[in-house]
């Protein structure tokens, strides 16, 4: 009935009772007080922690790197080997280095690189994307090994790097400028597998189970020999300088970003992806030299995808737009990840409606679309063939929220508890 956690596992009661709020919450603030912005060498600090409290557990982790400094953590709980297999999987690495001034003025700000409790909540941008998601499978895998008796499925723990994108671009190559390479593609093929995976995300505690993909444009614009600025002459539209004619692209795409999403907008049992187009960063002219007109500009375009765009037609699309302006430009495409709609799902998205009946006394929704408009690792794992699905608490960091509440990060321990409970003592996939 709902509100029971009986009616999902005869031992759900008792795993239940083993997951306390000090665990949750001295495992979140010990993770989120790893500053471990993707890249910056923090990784390992936040790898290496997370590799010792599973062998302290009992979970016999290995590190899974392609780089040294950049390392996956897969641990396991083994089972009788009769059962269905789940994987938990979150991120290690946060969104902003404290150096990343250009990105955000407050980059240094405590509230990205520490962790720290106030009243019911937990404060920290790493806490809510996303230790504090891995803190609750964590403690719920724990909680299993030690008041349950042994599962008939595998539990298989991946704590990953490279979740938060780094793209090698210009004079910034890899291996310092990559990511989803070194995380959870490179442990997948390392063997970090299951029947069935749970992202653990930020998702208000809703289901989903598509992402969006993307395709990184760089629109360089080529105009004539620099200028000195005494000689200028020629103004707006006709102007000489590179970096007023990729002002007026960047109005012209601003202008065609509302059709594209609507164009492209994709809706399906899993969520609806509304695949946004954003101008990330412009480059061009020298500060300290700024008595020329340039004559090069460049913008780096992400252009979100819905699962069944092709990365060739996105281009296209772009191209026509920026010849539009009539300019001479260079149009090309430096990136692409493929977004996914999770296939077979029905098993584990059953498990969590269960779960989180029991826990909320609530049916389950889908998140808004801006969740599934993201690119998480959600897609690796169907790119893998793997039936995923992604359920987590706390408000997505993108909507400004950088402190999540200490119930919902308990009562996520719990959920997760449960759906674990119910796919690993449930029959493998025919």
């Amino acid at each position: 009935m709902p509100g029971s956690s009986s009616a999902v596992h005869p031992e759900a009661d008792s795993v239940l009772r083993a997951i306390t709020e000090d665990a949750v919450v001295g495992l979140a603030c010990a993770l989120g007080n790893i500053d471990s912005a993707a890249g910056s060498g923090g990784e390992a600090e936040a790898a290496n922690f997370v590799y010792e409290w599973m062998a302290k557990e009992g979970f016999t982790p290995r590190k899974v790197a392609l780089m040294p400094d950049r390392p996956n953590v897969v641990g396991r709980l083994n089972g009788t080997g009769t059962g269905a297999s789940l994987l938990f999987n979150s991120h290690l690495d946060t969104s902003l280095a404290s150096d990343e001034l250009w990105t955000s003025a407050n980059a240094a700000d405590p509230i990205y690189h520490h962790a720290w409790r106030s009243g019911e909540h937990l404060y920290g941008n790493g806490v809510c994307n996303d230790k504090g998601q891995m803190a609750c499978w964590l403690i719920a895998c724990k909680a299993i090994k030690d008041a349950a008796r042994p599962l008939a499925g595998d539990l298989v723990l991946t704590a990953v790097c490279g979740e938060i994108e780094i793209e090698a671009v210009d004079e910034f190559t890899a291996p310092k400028y990559i990511s989803r390479e070194l995380g959870t593609r490179y442990a997948i093929g390392k063997g970090a597998i299951a029947d069935y995976a749970l992202v653990a995300e930020a998702t208000g505690f809703n289901l989903a189970y598509v992402e969006a993909g993307a395709a990184l444009v760089k629109i360089t614009v080529l105009a004539q020999e620099p200028i000195y600025s005494p000689f200028v002459t020629k103004r707006g539209p006709q102007s000489e300088n590179a970096i007023v004619q990729l002002a007026g692209i960047i109005q012209r795409i601003e202008q065609w970003a509302p059709a594209y999403e609507d164009q492209h907008r994709f809706e399906c049992d899993g969520g609806t992806v509304i695949p946004k187009v954003n101008i990330g960063a412009i480059r061009s002219g020298t500060p300290y030299k700024m008595t020329r007109t340039a004559q090069q500009a460049a913008a780096y375009v992400d252009v979100r995808m819905a699962p069944n765009q092709s990365p060739a037609a996105v281009l296209r699309e772009v191209r026509s737009v920026v010849d539009s302006c009539g300019f001479k430009t260079l149009v090309e495409l430096f990136g692409y990840r493929r977004g996914y709609e999770a296939r077979h799902v029905e098993p584990l998205s059953k498990a969590v409606e269960s779960a989180h009946r029991a826990i909320f006394n609530t049916e389950l929704g889908r998140p808004q679309p801006v969740i599934t408009s993201m690119w998480r690792d959600i897609n690796l794992f169907s790119e893998a063939g793997v039936p995923c699905v992604m359920y987590g608490p706390g408000p997505s960091t993108g909507f400004g929220n950088f402190a999540i509440r200490i119930a919902d990060l308990v009562s996520a321990a719990k959920a997760y508890a449960l759906i674990a409970l119910a796919i690993a003592d449930s029959p493998p996939p025919s």
